[in-house]
């Protein structure tokens, strides 16, 4: 069953692919892992060419089951995700539970005008009885990319395939909508966590952002916990159906909010490849434009309205977790630094937002602080003055004071201010999405329970896997709760004061914390 403990923490990303190939690959039948995806190009007034590949390692499907009748099978776990301009690009996914013929979408800009049809790329993934505790198992994911949409403008759409028609009257139900980024910056809200897994508390949270009306909605990875060893393993109690779980879970918000994910150690999977990312890449359509999409796919860049958005991938440069510890050779690194000093020199901008699963700076008892982070990123963070850093990884909140050197640049209490052009770079730890609770040495502070300390005994790991003891001044509020952040933004006229204002809420929508950025707009 799956790889020995002992054994696959001495075991990289790529050598746990391999072992695993090897022993369970239906005697070589399956070794080498090509694709199974039946890739359909998406054309039309709105489409454009959608980019039809899928994942490089996915191995094959065993033999399709006999025909279903395609009125009885249903869409389920749709989702959607913005491309590189979320102005004009949108992709919909979603998952069959058995195979369909000619699955398509349908769009239009009427719930009663879904006239035009497009058809879906499907990526399968085929994971054999002996990979973990499922049993012999195919899951079908299907996408459609969409182009050349118009900004500001909210669509209608439905899914389906040959026998199921979200056209038809009696369907009109199945009918979903998303709307683009405008043209021009304006007002607006996203919502961010990390760690989420299934459970009634994620659920909970999913309502509660749905309620907050958001743009689009950050995932700083720990997706769903297929794989619940988090070292970069495939234990013997990975189950790929807790994905369809989740999907189906997140459906009611996903649907209509763009659902934009980062990879952490939890959602690397070595049996659909090297990477250990393949899984994700059938199941997810992400903007696809950062360094290095075949190894890091979870790297990608977006800008909507006046603020640009990073997604990095922290398992490249984690010590703690080694799995996939230089997967980029230092591209992922170089490509971050060039995208913040583009970004921030452009006209428009205002505001860059960075997120990735692992903490820079936290202080809990489990994780605490993630030394590669730091080492890697932290300097270009202030260098290029990004305005907020969104983590999860430890299923917690805490928030930090403003951060120069380590140290803290400026104190930022409860409703307070941050300029980042002076007082450093404010990082918040949003881990608090659904799976069980972690915990701090010191007892919580936050907003109606403030309990301020000026310092906390804590620790970073270090290149060798080693937990350094340090004692830190820039843990501001600490949270043992289920929670999300909810960020306003308001842009402003040239050379006045644009704001992201920062609110944390608990899952009975209490809030825990709040505080703004702001800086001088470049409107």
């Amino acid at each position: 069953m799956g790889i020995p403990q002992r054994l696959a923490e001495r075991m990289s990303m790529a050598e746990q692919h391999e072992y695993l190939q090897s022993k369970f690959s239906r005697r070589g039948l399956l070794r080498g892992g090509a694709v199974a995806a039946g890739s359909l190009a998406a054309g039309g007034l709105l489409t454009g060419t959608a980019s039809a590949a899928a994942p490089a390692a996915l191995p094959l499907l065993a033999p399709s089951p006999e025909h279903v009748d395609g009125a009885l099978v249903a869409p389920i776990g749709r989702h959607l995700a913005f491309g590189a301009d979320p102005r004009t690009q949108m992709t919909v996914s979603w998952q069959v539970p058995v195979p369909v013929k000619k699955p398509f979408l349908r769009i239009g800009t009427h719930p009663w005008s879904l006239s035009q049809r497009i058809p879906a790329e499907v990526r399968s993934l085929h994971t054999p009885a002996g990979v973990g505790s499922s049993p012999d198992f195919t899951q079908y994911y299907l996408h459609v990319q969409l182009n050349r949409l118009h900004p500001g403008t909210t669509y209608y759409y439905g899914v389906g395939h040959d026998g199921f028609d979200p056209a038809s009257s009696h369907l009109a139900g199945t009918v979903g909508t998303f709307t683009t980024a405008p043209a021009r910056s304006s007002k607006f809200t996203f919502t961010a966590f990390g760690d989420q897994g299934v459970s009634y508390h994620a659920l909970a949270n999913d309502s509660l952002i749905l309620g907050q009306n958001p743009a689009f909605h950050l995932h700083a990875g720990d997706i769903c916990y297929a794989d619940p060893s988090g070292s970069g393993q495939t234990s013997d109690t990975f189950d790929v159906r807790v994905w369809d779980q989740f999907l189906a879970q997140t459906e009611t918000v996903a649907k209509q909010v763009p659902w934009m994910v980062g990879y952490g150690n939890h959602d690397m999977e070595a049996w659909f490849s090297p990477n250990g990312y393949g899984g994700e890449e059938a199941r997810f359509q992400l903007p696809g434009n950062g360094p290095d999409p075949k190894n890091l796919p979870g790297v990608y860049t977006f800008v909507y309205g006046n603020t640009a958005v990073i997604s990095l991938d922290a398992n490249d440069v984690s010590y703690e977790i080694p799995a996939n510890q230089g997967l980029s050779k230092g591209k992922q690194t170089a490509w971050l630094e060039a995208q913040l000093k583009s970004l921030r020199a452009r006209r428009g901008i205002d505001f860059i937002v960075v997120f990735f699963h692992h903490c820079a700076f936290s202080t809990t008892n489990q994780h605490a602080s993630e030394g590669g982070a730091r080492d890697a990123w932290v300097p270009l963070f202030e260098k290029y003055q990004v305005d907020l850093v969104v983590n999860g990884h430890n299923h917690v909140y805490e928030r930090t004071d403003a951060i120069k050197g380590n140290a803290v640049g400026k104190q930022l209490p409860i409703g307070g201010t941050s300029r980042p052009e002076s007082d450093g770079v404010v990082y918040v730890t949003a881990g608090g999405a659904g799976k069980s609770l972690y915990s701090f040495p010191v007892p919580d502070s936050y907003e109606g329970n403030e309990k301020p300390l000026d310092s906390v005994a804590t620790y970073v790991w270090d290149k060798d896997r080693n937990k350094v003891p340090e004692t830190v001044h820039w843990s501001r509020v600490r949270f043992t709760g289920y929670s999300f952040i909810r960020v306003d933004v308001s842009p402003a006229p040239r050379g006045r004061t644009a704001t992201l204002s920062v609110r944390a809420l608990a899952e009975n929508g209490a809030e825990i914390d709040r505080f703004t950025i702001a800086r001088p707009s470049r409107a």
